[in-house]
């Protein structure tokens, strides 16, 4: 699955439904909102593109890491703190290619997928730079 939701993420569905015959390990990634001073954050999404570009890496991760599932469910809306933001979910016959698979993925989204937040705090509200390059 890939997606671009408003609604919270199921996240044990995710996980029964990657399992498959052959694998040996999934990994969960979970980025939740933390509270370090902020009391809500608003994701933004450009969704079709940002769609096609997270169905892009996970076809790249597939590839390069022999993964046999991938699920990538990214929110966007109003999010409170301890909020699931994104969730990868991926599969593997091994551990080290489902983190280096999982790892790759997160790493990817963060430098190019056109998403974007802006932290709520107190003091007022800032967008936030991505690790764009």
């Amino acid at each position: 699955m890939i997606s671009i939701q408003a609604e919270d993420v199921d996240i044990g569905a995710l996980i029964a439904g990657a399992k498959r015959p052959g694998m040996g390990a999934i990994v969960v990634f979970d980025g939740i909102v933390r509270d370090d001073d902020i009391r809500e954050m608003e994701l933004e999404a450009y969704r079709d593109v940002a769609e096609k570009e997270l169905g892009e890496i996970a076809a790249e991760a597939k590839a390069k890491f022999g993964l046999l599932s991938v699920d990538i469910v990214h929110r966007v809306g109003r999010l409170r703190v301890g909020e699931n933001i994104l969730v990868i979910v991926v599969g593997a016959a091994h551990r080290q290619e489902a983190y280096g698979g999982s790892r790759f993925i997160i790493e990817r989204i963060k430098a190019g997928v056109p998403i974007w937040k802006k932290e709520i705090r107190r003091g007022g509200s800032t967008w936030v730079e991505g690790d764009h390059r």
